[in-house]
């Protein structure tokens, strides 16, 4: 049998009380009348950590298994401090060697069971009480205690002998009995105490020990749910107890009342103590109840969460420990309350909380020093508490009396387990509007985040709280889970309230027209951006939880634990829990797979403990295809190298298995590169810089992101100088690139103005006060249009960009001053503006949009207006940095969309009435990433909308709302061959790394793999890979139904019809039945033996397979049913390669690499009619190769191009 239960409930349980001799010395000194009271210190008397029972043990009696198999690790105190400490055989009292874990410090644990000034003997019994401990170790690893103190009768403990005992006053002792767990159930281990006080008080006080013992047994075989909806139930009598899990592997376990802080302090206060751990302060707690000390600590680390305390926590301080709050370190820690006065002595940097009187004060001052939470943020949260209903008297006044104890206390739990979770909600939402604006000024590529523009997005009465917070451990690891792609609730509740703006990738956005017209309606308005989108609603309770729909808990049951506790006893009851599992596995349907993946790690883990450890490997092996989140990687790593030799050829002979063990190692060597977890704060540079740095530095600090801007802004700064950029002229511009955003949010438009412009417009650029031919006023430049400024009509348009045409500088013959003149499609006169100094830059900046919003119009690419913007602002700031006359020369280099005018390229008008939209899935990243794989899913009746999946050359998954092309979710996999949705609920996405994995297009998790094949993984219908294998799967169960092997040269691709599969391979086609009979087969044609099959497409219903090759432009059209029959040639004209091919309607759409002479053009689509074989359309559609192809319900489709151009096209289908 293993050694002790890996994910058990109990990691020892330790009984303190006064030593056996210091007894003995009490019963003379009750003889003497009058004697005063001796003081007792209490010492450890009994440790009991598993396992309790191993095979060696078998012939022993059953208590004494219990006594004498305990797992052996030695804790040695200095001589002198060595207790007298039972540890085995009753006999052996004089042991100084006790058996305890691994770094429990027993030295401390006598002072934190009895933290007060209570003396172990007294005339009257006191009433049993509990409090609650938290162990960290020098690592950070924590470990939890429930502390059970209560009163025995001397008289009960001494021998018959001591008849004039009687005689003498009732003497009481009191013991402490610590259950220690590595994880805080509070509640369930305060339940499990009180059945085994029930029991102690019936026992003889030589029983107690062996009551212990017993007790401890017990624990030590509860196994800990993994995280998830599976709750773990077992009786102690009279008490069934419950182990709640996890919500998920990044959340503790949450077993108190989360409530108690609400409590006990007010808004204000509970703000202040939020505030007061946020920015790290010296902090202590205070109480007359040991017990809520530490439960109302543990809950304010609670309601920070995603953020973890860094520091020493120590949420009880015995009186001896008192001096502990004179280090000088960052603490947070508790007292009782009679050491308020004491303590408050002792420094003056110190944040006091009386919890008893619900206070926050700071030493030496009437008055907290510490900066409040942001004004925004604290006000969400105060509403959001109103509507909290705390009193579970009030909830439950309409329902009737439960009629048992375990519907009471199912009821009772039911209820918290409610407020828990809206209690979360609202923490969460706290911290998600005070840090919901971090990831705007992160730069992933460089792990750099950028506080001083973080800082200066901050309101100015939130600054001081920013600033302090910011320097913190806290943030730190906070802002490293960031950018290493955290995927916790934090970020789920982030995207969730955030807007259909704040989605956008508009990385130079100013504020829209909607937000400053929210702006001006008042106070609550004005914080709609910070908040989020359900800001608004403030006092409507539905916006407490995000989108997620929360799953029903499942309880399984324990049988009831084995009595004696001797090893043969304790194989049986396993072998009973296996059994239960294996009747909750056998009648859970195959589609719940979350909770199958619950039972299958339970029964691993006794599997584990029953020593079957390939069973174990198999139970842990199937979480890859319920839900590979909760895999528990060290544990199956300990286990394989726990496997015998016997054992380990056993495995290596099961394929599965085999899969399992390679995986392993090769997630062992990945372990062992380094990562760069270091988060770089941004500087200003300090040497001259190149392009390779300046393009890093213009990356990290938020101006540019891809690469090609970055090197047009290089060549735009050097003009005239060095071939280098200085520091001073980065700072400058860059003061001034910072300056304009600035000027951006403080423009303030008059309600005239706000109605006549759209809800996304934002203003981008502002002129000083002109003449002009429409009056005065200033100019003003949006994504959509000019518009004047006027002090008496307010607004008057100027022009839409896609109406101008044309724009130029003229000269007044007399005055010599020029002036813009914009001349409108639409108008007879011509607007004409006396912009002085500033006529160039404007000349510059509205040629450049209007040619971005032209090349967007003919592109049907909306990406080219953003570009375009940010040019402009570019220019702008170049203009402003450099003051020269070779200022506007440097800006010119900017015009790239005004360059592309100058030079037209004419779109063929098929090409311009087929292409419906194009969209950037590279938009956010530093290059352009060629697009290898799409695909198309339609909306669910739940969530709505269909959604578009892009796979990037850079292993990148990219999904995007496919009505509004916002994005919606990121993925990162590795190298993908295919995609395929299935049963509108999940996507297969296979792998060049040979695995298949899963995503939940409810959720976007991917927590399921398939690890069957051996090669690549090529296609879908069924899967195949490339090294020949195909493998029918069983969707909702994810089990293999059969597979077989395939000869051939690479297998690329899988189809089916009529039962009858078609697969594609580099060396042939091939016609196989449902169980992989070969029926025909498809060789290549001898003059092309030297290339290979490329691409096949199927239409059955004229009899044709339509074949591809390599480095070529011809196809083959083949008879399905005379497939030796020579086929039909068809040469793609103007193209040099085929690289895609789809069958829509009665069309087959050729991609292919067709550029040629001076064209730009290189990736062209032709559509060809399947019956004349003729081409019917030649689409221009990319600046790169066709590199992927998909079919959106046959009205559209979907092109991705290689990463020169690396953008998607839509397509209107005839």
């Amino acid at each position: 049998m293993a050694d002790g239960l890996p994910s058990g409930l109990l990691e020892a349980c330790v009984v303190v009380g006064p030593a056996n001799d210091k007894l003995k010395d009490i019963v003379s000194l009750l003889q003497v009348n009058e004697s005063p009271l001796p003081l007792l210190d209490p010492e450890v008397l009994q440790v009991h950590a598993p396992p309790f029972v191993s095979k060696e043990s078998l012939s022993e009696p059953a208590v004494r298994n219990l006594s004498q198999t305990q797992q052996q690790r030695f804790f040695i105190k200095k001589k002198n401090d060595r207790p007298v400490i039972k540890a085995g055989n009753p006999k052996e009292e004089t042991i100084e060697d006790v058996s305890v874990p691994k770094d429990l410090d027993l030295v401390a644990l006598p002072q934190l069971c009895f933290p007060g000034e209570t003396n172990l003997c007294a005339k009257e019994q006191m009433d049993e009480q509990f409090h609650f401990l938290v162990f960290t170790d020098v690592f950070g690893n924590q470990s939890h205690g429930v502390v059970l103190q209560y009163c025995r009768s001397i008289q009960e403990g001494m021998q018959n002998g001591h008849q004039s005992l009687y005689k003498s006053p009732q003497l009481y002792i009191a013991y402490a009995i610590c259950v220690i767990s590595k994880h805080p159930y509070y509640n369930a281990l305060k339940d499990c105490l009180s059945c085994l006080l029930g029991q102690l008080k019936i026992c003889q006080m030589t029983d107690m020990e062996e009551q212990v013992k017993e007790f401890s047994a017990k624990l030590s075989l509860v196994p800990v749910p993994p995280p998830g909806q599976l709750y773990v139930v077992f009786t102690l009598r009279p008490l069934t107890i419950v182990l709640p899990s996890r919500e998920d592997k990044n959340h503790p376990v949450i077993d108190l009342d989360l409530h108690l802080p609400l409590f006990c302090f007010k808004s204000r206060e509970l703000l202040q103590i939020i505030a007061s751990i946020l920015t790290e302060q010296r902090m202590v707690f205070f109480s007359s109840d040991w017990a809520k000390l530490t439960l109302i600590i543990e809950c304010f680390m609670l309601y920070i969460w995603p953020l973890h305390w860094q520091h020493p926590l120590v949420p009880i301080l015995s009186q001896q420990m008192l001096d502990f709050v004179m280090a000088p370190t960052t603490f947070l820690m508790g007292c009782h309350i009679s050491h308020y006065e004491d303590v408050a002595k002792l420094t003056d940097d110190l944040i006091l909380i009386n919890i008893d009187e619900g206070t926050v004060s700071c030493c030496g001052c009437h008055y907290v020093e510490v900066p409040d939470i942001p004004q925004a943020a604290a006000q969400r949260f105060k509403c959001r508490r109103k509507g909290l209903q705390l009193h579970y008297d009030l909830e439950v006044v309409h329902q009737r009396i439960c009629s048992s104890l375990y519907e009471l206390r199912m009821q009772r739990r039911h209820w918290q387990h409610r407020l828990n979770l809206d209690i979360q909600n609202i923490t969460l939402e706290l911290i998600v509007n005070m840090f919901r604006d971090v990831s705007d000024n992160l730069n992933h590529e460089h792990r750099v985040f950028n506080t001083d523009e973080f800082l200066k997005t901050m309101e100015p009465g939130d600054q001081p709280f920013y600033k302090k917070v910011l320097e913190t451990h806290i943030f730190h690891s906070f802002l490293k889970e960031r950018l290493n792609g955290k995927g916790d609730k934090f970020t789920q509740m982030e995207l969730s309230t955030q807007t259909e703006d704040q989605k956008s990738m508009d990385y130079s956005r100013r504020p829209t027209i909607k937000e400053i017209v929210l702006r001006n309606v008042s106070l609550e308005s004005s914080l709609s951006k910070r908040l989020g989108s359900s800001l608004p609603d403030l006092d409507n309770k539905k916006h407490l939880t995000m989108n997620t729909p929360v799953r029903p808990v499942k309880i399984f049951q324990l049988p009831d634990f084995p009595s004696p506790l001797n090893y043969p006893n304790v194989l049986h009851y396993f072998g009973d829990l296996i059994l239960q599992l294996n009747k909750a596995i056998s009648a859970t349907p195959p589609d719940d797979s979350s909770l199958l993946a619950r039972y299958f790690y339970l029964r691993g883990l006794i599997n584990m403990l029953s020593s079957k450890r390939s069973d174990a490997l198999s139970d842990f092996q199937n979480l890859y295809k319920t839900d590979i989140e909760i895999f528990p990687g060290e544990l199956v790593k300990s286990l394989m190298d726990s496997l015998q030799i016997e054992e380990r050829v056993q495995v290596e002979k099961r394929s599965e298995l085999k899969r399992l063990i390679c995986q392993m190692k090769n997630n062992e060597k990945s372990e062992h590169v380094e990562s760069d977890y270091h988060v770089k704060k941004f500087e200003l540079p300090k040497t001259p810089m190149q392009l390779k740095e300046f393009v890093m530095c213009t990356q990290q600090s938020g101006i540019v992101r891809d690469m090609a801007t970055s090197q047009r802004l290089f060549e735009a700064l050097i003009v005239g100088g060095p071939k280098h950029i200085h520091p001073e002229m980065f700072r400058v511009f860059y003061t001034f690139w910072k300056q304009a955003e600035a000027e951006a949010q403080d423009i303030d438009l008059p309600a005239e103005v706000l109605e006549r412009l759209d809800n996304n417009e934002c203003v981008y650029k502002l002129s000083s006060s002109v003449k002009t031919s429409y009056g005065a006023g200033k100019i003003a430049m949006t994504q959509k249009r000019l518009f004047l400024l006027t002090g008496r009509r307010g607004y008057v348009e100027i022009t839409k960009f896609r109406d101008i045409e044309e724009v130029n500088i003229s000269v007044a013959l007399l005055l010599r001053i020029p002036s813009l003149r914009i001349k409108n499609s639409l108008r007879k006169e011509i607007f004409e503006a006396n912009l002085k100094s500033e006529c160039e830059l404007w000349n510059l900046m509205v040629k450049e949009m209007w040619a971005g919003r032209m090349m967007a119009d003919n592109h049907k690419d909306p990406q080219c207006v953003q570009q375009a913007l940010t040019n402009v602002l570019l220019m702008d700031a170049v203009v402003a940095c450099l003051k020269t006359q070779k200022a506007i020369c440097a800006a010119s280099k900017l015009a790239y969309f005004e360059k592309q005018r100058k030079v037209p390229m004419i779109i063929p008008r098929p090409t311009a009435e087929t292409l419906k939209h194009k969209i950037n899935p590279s938009q956010n990243m530093t290059h352009p990433q060629s697009v290898d794989v799409l695909l198309y899913t339609p909306g669910l009746d739940v969530d709505g909308n269909p959604k578009l999946w892009c796979a990037l050359s850079c292993g990148k998954v990219v999904v995007f709302d496919a009505v509004s092309w916002s994005l919606i979710s990121l993925f990162f996999f590795g190298d993908q061959n295919c995609m395929m949705g299935l049963d509108q609920k999940q996507v297969w996405i296979g792998s060049q790394d040979s695995v298949i994995y899963i995503i939940n297009t409810r959720s976007m998790l991917c927590h399921k793999q398939l690890t069957e094949h051996h090669g690549e993984v090529t296609d879908f219908v069924y899967s195949c890979s490339a090294d020949g294998t195909v493998i029918v799967w069983d969707v909702p169960s994810l089990k293999v139904k059969r597979q077989f092997h395939l000869s051939c040269d690479r297998l690329q691709s899988i189809q089916i019809n009529n039962d009858d599969l078609w697969c594609g391979a580099r060396d042939c086609v091939m016609k196989l039945s449902p169980r992989g009979a070969l029926l025909c087969k498809i060789s290549l044609p001898d003059d092309v033996k030297t290339t290979s099959f490329s691409r096949v497409t199927l239409l059955m219903e004229k009899r044709q397979i339509w074949t591809s090759f390599t480095d070529s432009a011809e196809l083959c059209i083949w008879d399905s049913s005379d497939p030796v029959k020579a086929p039909k040639r068809v040469t793609v004209p103007n193209c040099s390669v085929v690289t895609c091919m789809i069958r829509v309607k009665d069309q087959v759409w050729i991609g292919c690499n067709g550029g040629s002479g001076l064209s730009k053009v290189v990736g062209k689509i032709f559509v060809l009619d399947s019956e004349s074989l003729k081409v019917e359309k030649a689409l221009e559609a990319h600046e790169d190769t066709v590199q992927a192809l998909f079919s959106a319900e046959d009205r559209y489709i979907l092109s991705g191009s290689a990463k020169s151009d690396g953008k998607i096209a839509i397509w209107r289908v005839d």
